[in-house]
């Protein structure tokens, strides 16, 4: 039996997008801004209704870094790992955070609290290194900025 909530979010991108050309992606960006991920039960609903494969649908998932398939944490941080930063030490920053919170990039620590996300730009190189927090932009953190921006 599918949740409720998967249902209604995956019937609403479909009432939004749907009849577009080449909906999929956007039924999937319509599905994780509503529930904050891309559950596993949503790929054969969306596959059905779009008459793909849910191999194709769960490799479009798979495929972009930006889907998830697990709920993020309350707190999700984003590291640049972009040229601009990677040139002004985001390697150094990115291993701090790693051992800080105890979990690579695209895991969430075990209470669930913080999420640790790479991403390949956000457009703030001047500012290097950049990482984003619960979808505000910070630049020029260091590892000292970062334990006091990010309280696991």
């Amino acid at each position: 039996m599918i949740d409720s909530d998967i249902q209604r979010a995956v019937d609403r991108a479909l009432a939004q997008s749907g009849a577009e050309p080449g909906p999929l992606l956007e039924i999937l960006h319509s599905v994780q801004n509503e529930l904050g991920h891309v559950p596993a039960a949503a790929v054969p609903l969306i596959a059905a209704a779009l008459n793909l494969s849910r191999a194709e649908v769960h490799g479009v998932v798979s495929f972009y870094h930006h889907f998830r398939g697990a709920a993020p944490g309350t707190t999700v941080v984003r590291l640049c790992r972009a040229e601009a930063c990677q040139s002004m030490n985001a390697g150094a920053l990115e291993a701090h955070a790693t051992r800080r919170l105890g979990v690579p990039c695209g895991e969430t620590t075990p209470d669930g609290r913080v999420t640790l996300e790479a991403v390949y730009c956000l457009g703030n190189c001047a500012c290097a290194p950049s990482m984003m927090l619960n979808g505000e932009l910070h630049g020029r953190v260091t590892p000292a900025r970062f334990d006091e921006l990010v309280r696991p």
